[in-house]
């Protein structure tokens, strides 16, 4: 009964964020939000972040790199080749056996053949979020924001429901925060020694 209950709340969600909220503004933007990291000016300016933080970062930016390596790493493929493989879960844009999971997706990006839960795009935004805000917590509502927007970018284009998301923000803050206290354990006996 609960979980019907929250299948029910999850489409509903779903619906209202990919249908009912639905205009031409969000439909532009949105499907560049939500890979921008696939485009050539996202490249650029992931480059330019990295070499930013290396070579004007100081020893804070050069220790942000090199978490967000075993960070992104882990948070990555935890996900897509564990988690996503033990719930199977279809994307709402998914067809089964003919027929669609929900009625009138609004799908403005390529559906793509993996499952839906959790989020890999929410999984590695907040993963990569919560490593920022670990080392330049002033700035945590920047990394936030980011997170939040290219996660719910996932829902409004049509290709995840929103507890796909949410569960993803809870995996990759999970497995930052794991990488991070690890680095703070592991660079405390380094200085004893």
């Amino acid at each position: 009964m609960m979980l019907e209950f929250f299948i029910y709340l999850d489409r509903s969600m779903f619906i209202f964020f990919n249908q009912a909220i639905a205009n031409g503004f969000f439909d532009t933007i949105m499907p560049a939000i939500t890979d921008w990291d696939k485009t050539i000016p996202g490249r650029i300016i992931i480059v330019i972040i990295v070499v930013g933080l290396l070579w004007k970062g100081g020893r804070t930016g050069r220790t942000v790199i090199f978490l967000l390596i075993p960070t992104i790493m882990l948070s990555d493929q935890l996900n897509s080749s564990f988690l996503k493989n033990i719930f199977a879960r279809p994307r709402p844009c998914h067809l089964i056996e003919g027929a669609t999971i929900i009625e009138n997706v609004r799908l403005l990006v390529a559906c793509g053949s993996g499952y839906s839960f959790p989020s890999s795009h929410a999984v590695n935004s907040f993963a990569i979020a919560t490593i920022f805000t670990a080392h330049y917590n002033k700035y945590w509502w920047i990394f936030g924001i980011y997170a939040t927007v290219v996660s719910f970018s996932r829902i409004y284009v049509g290709v995840h429901f929103p507890f796909d998301v949410v569960a993803g923000a809870i995996v990759g803050i999970l497995c930052a925060l794991f990488v991070y206290i690890l680095w703070l354990y592991v660079s405390k006996k380094i200085i004893r020694n």
